[in-house]
């Protein structure tokens, strides 16, 4: 394939992974950058809104995603220190035929390796294993890439640069006026648990969220109901990574919740735990041929559960973005940045303010509750659908996936 055409992507998690395999359908080859040995993706669980699900389906994989993931009927909405339920929002056939996906929660092991599947199945995709990108040179025809392996530096070239790495990026941090990630103060304790072993306040066929004075607890099902997925979050001082976390230290925090709920975080045999850290979606996200997407540019708060969706919407439109200006990909970065930039800003926002409202105690809590009781499920799922109602841009090149080595001789423009 020729050198304009070439595009690197740094990072095989979800969103990079999303992006190989909309740039590969898109008529590029990649060179998917992986500073790991071996895929693997951080964290338990992960829920799959239907802003998220469109872009899987437009890529092919809706019926390999719903093979491995559960489908809740409703996120239930308690309070925990009563356990008294305050609401209820369906998920159920109604939700599925207004959005025309359904809600779905996943592991995210399993989520990445339906993604690795299709990405290593197209022939324009190469993953180089265990590159880990340590600086790279713009030039007149591209960049050339350094990255640090077991054998010593190697050097990849490409027409662009697409940096999924992460929070953490490295590539960020090379760039002019790179955003500084900063930990938000709270802390997010992580675990799984089989389906036998989850208590019977943990129902098995919806999301739980139980919310109280200065934490909250969220659980759902992945594996097909087979597991759950099990977050504690809590105000903490900033940790340098994740780490192993003993159960008195959790218990400590939760001490004065319902029983159910103490009964919910002693289930797992172990926990870890993981701070949670911010990069301002202000901050550039391009420059030239160089480009940050999901949470390399934007990492946000996990309250509203859209950090995964917004990469992976990322990816697809980053893909079309390219798609229209193949020879051009400083320009296709530019304008990803103008189209994304509001949306993922809103979201950002509307996360992190989340935060406030599940962590309140006292008089306020007790407004917050009446307030959402008398709402109702079906008016407050009603305020998410700026978010789920999002729909990908219609793909600019498209091409059945060939994992035969064909290139790209068979696009076409749709």
């Amino acid at each position: 394939m020729e050198r304009n055409r070439i595009i690197a992507v740094a990072g095989a998690g979800i969103g990079g992974l999303t992006a190989a395999l909309a740039l590969a359908r898109a008529g590029f080859g990649v060179r998917l950058l992986e500073r790991s040995e071996t895929l693997s993706e951080a964290g338990a669980g992960i829920q799959i809104s239907p802003n998220a699900g469109r872009v899987l389906a437009l890529l092919g994989l809706d019926d390999a995603v719903a093979r491995l993931s559960a489908e809740p009927a409703a996120l239930e909405v308690r309070s925990g220190r009563s356990g008294r339920r305050i609401a209820t929002l369906p998920f159920g056939p109604a939700f599925a035929r207004r959005y025309g996906v359904p809600y779905r929660t996943i592991h995210r092991a399993d989520l990445l390796d339906v993604l690795a599947g299709a990405a290593m199945a197209e022939a324009d995709v190469d993953l180089k294993a265990g590159h880990a990108v340590s600086e790279f040179a713009i030039h007149a025809r591209g960049l050339t890439i350094a990255c640090e392996t077991r054998a010593g530096m190697r050097e990849v070239t490409a027409a662009a640069l697409v940096a999924a790495d992460g929070a953490g990026s490295l590539v960020r941090r090379m760039m002019p006026d790179g955003a500084a990630r900063h930990p938000m103060g709270r802390t997010a304790w992580r675990a799984v648990i089989s389906a036998e072993a989850a208590p019977p306040a943990m129902a098995h066929d919806r999301v739980g969220l139980w919310l109280g004075s200065g934490g909250h607890v969220v659980h759902y099902p992945v594996r097909g109901g087979r597991e759950f997925n099990l977050v504690a979050v809590t105000p903490d001082p900033p940790a340098a990574a994740a780490q192993p976390a003993g159960f008195g230290d959790l218990m400590k925090r939760f001490r004065r919740w319902n029983r159910d709920v103490l009964a919910i975080l002693a289930a797992p045999i172990d926990w870890r735990r993981w701070p949670i850290t911010m990069v301002d979606p202000a901050a550039p996200w391009a420059r030239g041929p160089v480009v940050l997407l999901g949470d390399a540019a934007h990492a946000m708060a996990p309250f509203l559960a859209q950090g995964g969706a917004m990469a992976m919407e990322d990816a697809y439109v980053l893909a079309q973005k390219l798609a229209l200006q193949p020879d051009a990909p400083a320009a296709a970065f530019a304008a990803f940045e103008r189209d994304r930039r509001p949306r993922v800003t809103r979201v950002w926002n509307a996360a992190h303010g989340t935060a406030d409202l599940y962590h309140m105690g006292g008089p306020p809590a007790a407004l917050r509750n009446a307030g959402m009781r008398l709402a109702g499920g079906g008016l407050l799922l009603r305020r998410y659908r700026w978010i789920f109602g999002w729909t990908p841009p219609a793909p600019v090149m498209q091409r059945a996936p060939t994992g035969s080595g064909t290139g790209i001789a068979r696009t076409k423009r749709v």
